[in-house]
This record gives structure tokens, sequence and C-alpha cells, in this order.
């Protein structure tokens, strides 16, 4: 990221849910952090979704955040409903 840190570049980071399953590697809170930091000290414009949990609010505590609702599916079988999700934004 920081090879492309230009005022004028706007980064999307989706990261893991926190607190989900089946991603197959370990994402911990110190990895939501290390992004909340960069985020704090780069140039480019960056954009972050993450669940809507106090843990996510306080790991990127002092950005802009706007609590989204989303509809999802997963799977035919798996279930569907409405839950909330966290835009965060450096600018």
């Amino acid at each position: 990221m920081r090879k492309y840190d230009r005022e004028h570049t706007l980064f999307y980071c989706d990261p893991p849910y926190w607190g989900t399953e089946g991603y197959g590697a370990d994402f911990g809170l110190e990895q939501y952090a290390q992004i909340a930091e960069l985020a704090r000290t780069i140039k480019v414009r960056m954009i972050i979704s993450v669940n809507d949990l106090p843990e996510m609010q306080e790991a990127f505590k002092g950005r802009a955040m706007q609590s989204v609702a989303i509809n999802y599916i997963v799977g035919e079988l798996q279930g569907h409903g409405q839950r909330t999700e966290l835009v965060i934004r450096n600018f």
C-alpha cells in the first residue's frame, strides 16, 4: 500500500468480519489496529468496511464512520437477513 501512497489514489479495504470463522486464516484485533494505523498515516484515501461491532468501532475510533444497513444471503439454504456494517474512511 505504501508503494501507491499518493493523494490521488483510493484504496478500498474489506478485511474479514471480526468474530467470523471459515476464512482459513487468523485475523486478530491487532491486524485491524494495523489497518487503522495505516489509515491514519497515509496520504491515500481509504475506505474500509467491517462488521458493526463495538470492537470494530473501538479499533477505528477517530476515523469517520457510518453504520449502514445491508441485506445478505449466505448460500441458498443457509439463511439471509439484515445486518449493519461500518463504512470507515480517512478523509
